[in-house]
């Protein structure tokens, strides 16, 4: 039986429909199902104040619902993002959660990682150039492949009126990302994953 990994996953996009939302959906049913010994936990983002170091050592390091965010990192064994892109580079809410939980100490730190984009005809792309650089200053360890660009809107269709993720093909390329980020996930922590 495989060790259990814990994965943080977040959404750069707050759309109720997001197909990125829709992306980690798709990654939480992979991991009930198609993959042993991993489990992802959906991390709402969506109501973390904008960084302010005004709001810091007010009585506690952080606002409860950043220290909360930040507790949820720390917790987890890797990170999955699903990184829409916004003007080419990442979207302002993901950037916001990024840089809270850097904040000293950063608990990014050490951790491995894994990328996802859905978009237009880069497929999000760019997005994840720029989460990578932010990365390397943040100590994350991204997995370098395989890459998870999807082109969402070319037929077939992706995803339904929901933003779930319906194309097969495309849950099966992002299993191959999710059983990358477990094995990597195990090789930084010193496990063999046989």
């Amino acid at each position: 039986m495989a060790p259990l990994i814990k994965v943080a996953a977040l959404s750069g996009s707050l759309r109720k429909a997001s197909y990125h939302s829709g992306l980690i959906r798709a990654a939480i049913e992979l991991s009930k199902g198609a993959i042993e010994g991993i489990e992802i936990n959906f991390i709402d983002i969506s109501d973390l104040p904008m960084l302010n170091t005004d709001l810091e050592n007010q009585g506690t390091p952080y606002p409860p619902r950043v220290e909360a965010f930040r507790q949820e990192i720390l917790q987890a064994d890797s990170v999955l993002f699903a990184s829409p892109e916004y003007n080419y580079s990442v979207t302002a809410p993901l950037k916001n959660a990024i840089d809270w939980a850097s904040r000293p100490p950063n608990v990014w730190a050490g951790k491995a990682a894994a990328i996802v984009s859905a978009g237009g005809n880069f497929g999000g792309g760019r997005s994840q150039y720029h989460l990578r650089q932010i990365g390397v200053y943040i100590d994350l360890h991204f997995i370098n492949k395989p890459e998870f660009f999807l082109f969402a809107f070319q037929p077939p269709p992706k995803f339904n009126s929901d933003g779930d993720l319906i194309d097969e093909e495309s849950k099966n390329k992002l299993k191959q990302v999710l059983l990358s980020l477990q094995a990597f996930t195990l090789r930084l922590q010193g496990i063999s994953s046989a």
